[in-house]
């Protein structure tokens, strides 16, 4: 882990990264919206199209949801045909989890709106500078994305992650 490199007053990343972070959630939700999606049935989604199909039990550990909740979340995903329920061939009181063909198409969808929002809300920066700006955000988010990479494999293998 990297040293601290604490910063007060007028150096602080906080406030500006809550300030993009308010933009981009208002501008996101707004173009989700109209795609007949939130923000959490988005990342399901993506989490169902990086991983393949999981077990809702898994799900609930990636997304970092409680079960209960994750239902009433897949309910709205399933009533759309986003997503799909079925019962483990290896274990028939699991359900597993998979993305629909009409899942992958409002992702796609979803991603390239999302897109036009992040040009929008990042329009004063140049194609090396956002390079530069997605690296740092990936090396200040790492341990939390892979985490959830982590739990997901982990469970697959009977083991504990995070």
């Amino acid at each position: 882990m990297a040293a601290s490199a604490h910063t007060t007053g007028s150096q602080s990343a906080a406030p500006l990264l809550d300030h993009l972070a308010r933009l981009t959630r208002a501008r996101s939700e707004a173009v989700l919206g109209k795609l007949g999606l939130r923000p959490r049935h988005l990342v399901c989604l993506t989490v169902l199209r990086d991983h393949g199909e999981v077990s809702q039990q898994d799900l609930a550990s990636v997304l970092r949801m409680d079960r209960t909740n994750l239902v009433g979340l897949l309910n709205e995903l399933e009533e759309q045909e986003l997503i799909a329920r079925r019962r483990s061939k290896e274990d028939r009181r699991r359900h597993v989890v998979g993305l629909t063909t009409a899942g992958e198409r409002r992702l796609r969808k979803a991603e390239a709106a999302l897109g036009d929002v992040e040009d929008e809300v990042l329009g004063a920066l140049d194609a090396d500078e956002r390079a530069t700006l997605y690296r740092l955000l990936r090396q200040a988010t790492g341990s939390h994305m892979d985490c959830a990479a982590a739990v997901v494999e982990a469970q697959a293998d009977g083991d504990d992650a995070c």
